[in-house]
C-alpha cells in the first residue's frame, strides 16, 4: 500500500500504482493539515476581497469578480471549459499516474482543498476507474489544464471513462462501481487542473523504464563486445577513475562484471575498437547521468505544490507561478536526447556485426548462406528508420513557447509535448535495442558460445533460449516482439 502526504512519493511507487494497481491512502497528518488550510479558503470565500480562482474568473478573466452565490458554479464551469483535449486517449497507466500525482500535490495542503477531494481521486484509483483523457491540448502553462480537466470532469460525473479500450459515459461507469460524483466547493475545480501532473506522470513512468533500458543496452553491448573481439583494456577501472563521471564508471563496472572471465578476451586481435564499441562506457554513461538528472527533477516535481493561488496556514493566499511546466519540459527533453543517442549507437553496433568488412570475419548480414538468404539485413534498415525518427523527435519542445490566454500566459513550457515526444522516443529506442539483441545473439552463436563468459553464457542459455539461431530467412516479427518483451520485463540492473 502507498501512503501519500505530498512529500515522499517515489518513481517506484508511481510505477506500482500505475501498473500494479497498488492501493493508495491519504496520510492522517496530511489530512489534518489540509483541513486547516481549507478553513482559510472557506473564510476568505465569505469576504469581498477579490482572490484569484476563488471569487474571480481565471486566466485573462482574473479581473472579473464572481458573486458569493456563484462560487461553486465557477468551479464546475472551470472544469467544463478547460476539458478541450483532442487526439487519442492517454494509456490508462499514464492516467492513473496523473491521478496519483494530483492527489499527492493536493495532499501537501497548500492548495486549500478539502481532504474529500483527495479521497475521491484515490477512490477512482482504488476502484479501477480511468477517466478518458485525450493526449493533446496542453502547453504546460498553468500546468496541464486540458488533460487534468478531463480527469476532474469524471470526478464530477461528467465526460467519459475508458475500460478495456472502450469509451464509457462517466455516470454509467460510476454507477457500476458504486461511486458517487463529488460536489466541488470554492477553489477546488481550479486546484484539480492547475499543475504539471499529466506531463510529469508520463515522464516519471518513462524515466523509470528508460533507466532499465540503459542497463539493457549495457547487457546487449556486452554480447556485442565479445562477438566483436573487443579490447578488454578499454574497460579498465583506471580509465574511468581519471574521468570520474558516475555514469561512465557504473557502465564500465557493469560490463567488466559480465564479461571479465570470457575466454575470447585472452585473444588480443586488434589494437583498439571503433567508437561504438570502445566508447560504450563514455556514451552509455552520459546517457545514464542525463536520465538520473531528469529523474531528480521529476522526483522533486511530483512532491511539489503546483497550484495557483497557494494557501498558507497563517491566512495568506498568494498568486504565483508554481504551475509552470518548465522543469518537467526540460526533464522530458533531456531524457529524449539521451535515449536518441542510445538508439543511435545501438544501430552502429548492429551495423558493424552485419558488415563483413567491420565484423571481424562474420558472414554478411549474419546469414549462413548469404545471397539466397538476406539474413538480418532488413532489421538494421528498421533500426535506421527508428533512429532517424528519434533524431527528429529529439529537437526540444521546451523552447517552443506560444502565448495563450489573451497574452496572460505569454511564456509556456510545452511540457506535455515534451512528454509525448519522449514516449515515442522510448518506444523507438526499445525496438532498436530489441533488434540489436537479436543480431548480437546470432553473432554470438555463429562465433560459438565458448566466446562468452560463464556468467553471460548462463544468462543466454537459461533466459534467452526462446530466441533460436536463424538457419535461413524467416519472418522476424515474432522474435522482435519476444526480444522487446524480454527487455521490458527484465530488471537488467540486477543481472
Amino acid at each position: 500500500m502507498v501512503k501519500i502526504d505530498g512529500h515522499k512519493l517515489s518513481l517506484e511507487e508511481v510505477y506500482r500504482v500505475a501498473y500494479s494497481h497498488e492501493a493508495v491512502v491519504l496520510d492522517a497528518a496530511a489530512r489534518e493539515f489540509m483541513n486547516r488550510t481549507r478553513g482559510v479558503v472557506e473564510e476568505k470565500a465569505k469576504g469581498s476581497t477579490p482572490i484569484y480562482g476563488i471569487n474571480t474568473g481565471v486566466g485573462k478573466l482574473s479581473e472579473v469578480k464572481i458573486g458569493a452565490e456563484e462560487v461553486e458554479s465557477l468551479q464546475v464551469n472551470i472544469i467544463r471549459s478547460h476539458a478541450v483535449g483532442v487526439g487519442k486517449p492517454l494509456e490508462p497507466p499514464f492516467v492513473r499516474a496523473a491521478i496519483l500525482l494530483r492527489a499527492n500535490t493536493l495532499a501537501k495542503g497548500y492548495s486549500g482543498t478539502r481532504p474529500e477531494v483527495v479521497d475521491k481521486l484515490l477512490e477512482f484509483l482504488n476502484k479501477g476507474i480511468v477517466p478518458y483523457v485525450p493526449e493533446k491540448g496542453s502547453v504546460g502553462a498553468s500546468g496541464d489544464l486540458a488533460p487534468l480537466a478531463h480527469i476532474a470532469l469524471a470526478l464530477i460525473g461528467e465526460g467519459y471513462c475508458i475500460e478495456d479500450g472502450r469509451k464509457i459515459p462517466t455516470l454509467k461507469m460510476l454507477d457500476g462501481k458504486g461511486v458517487l460524483p463529488i460536489k466541488l466547493r470554492a477553489k477546488e475545480g481550479l486546484s484539480l487542473i492547475n499543475g504539471t501532473q499529466a506531463s510529469s506522470a508520463i515522464i516519471a513512468i518513462l524515466l523509470k523504464k528508460s533507466i532499465n533500458l540503459l542497463y539493457a543496452a549495457n547487457f546487449i553491448s556486452s554480447l556485442v563486445f565479445l562477438a566483436q573481439y573487443g579490447v578488454f583494456e578499454e574497460l579498465d577501472e583506471r580509465i574511468q577513475k581519471i574521468r570520474p563521471h558516475e555514469g561512465q564508471k557504473k557502465v564500465a563496472d557493469y560490463m567488466r562484471h559480465l564479461i571479465k572471465d570470457a575466454p575470447v578476451l585472452k585473444e588480443r586481435r586488434k589494437v583498439q575498437d571503433a567508437y561504438s564499441i570502445r566508447c560504450i562506457p563514455q556514451v552509455h554513461g552520459a546517457v545514464l547521468d542525463m536520465l538520473e538528472f531528469a529523474k531528480k527533477i521529476i522526483e522533486t516535481e511530483i512532491n511539489s505544490t503546483t497550484d495557483n493561488p497557494l494557501v498558507f496556514e497563517n491566512g495568506d493566499i498568494i498568486s504565483n507561478g508554481n504551475f509552470h511546466g518548465q522543469y518537467p519540459a526540460y526533464a522530458g527533453d533531456v531524457a529524449g536526447i539521451a535515449l536518441t543517442t542510445l538508439s543511435s549507437i545501438s544501430d552502429r553496433r548492429s551495423f558493424r556485426l552485419l558488415t563483413p568488412e567491420l565484423s571481424m570475419g562474420l558472414p554478411a548480414f549474419l546469414a549462413k548462406n548469404s545471397g539466397i538468404n538476406s539474413g538480418f539485413m532488413m532489421l538494421q534498415v528498421t533500426q535506421a528508420s527508428l533512429v532517424a525518427q528519434n533524431r527528429l523527435l529529439a529537437a526540444p519542445a521546451s523552447v517552443h513557447s506560444i502565448p495563450t490566454s489573451g497574452d496572460q500566459e505569454d511564456s509556456v513550457s510545452q511540457s506535455m509535448n515534451s512528454a509525448l515526444k519522449l514516449r515515442e522516443i522510448y518506444d523507438n529506442t526499445l525496438d532498436t535495442l530489441a533488434i540489436e539483441l537479436l543480431i548480437a545473439l546470432q553473432a554470438v552463436r555463429l562465433r560459438g558460445m565458448q566466446i562468452l563468459s560463464p556468467r553471460l553464457r548462463s544468462i543466454v542459455e537459461s533466459q534467452l533460449d526462446f530466441i533460436d539461431f536463424v538457419e535461413s530467412d524467416m519472418v522476424y516479427q515474432q522474435d522482435m516482439e519476444k526480444s522487446r518483451d524480454f527487455i521490458e520485463n527484465t530488471d537488467f540492473s540486477k543481472i
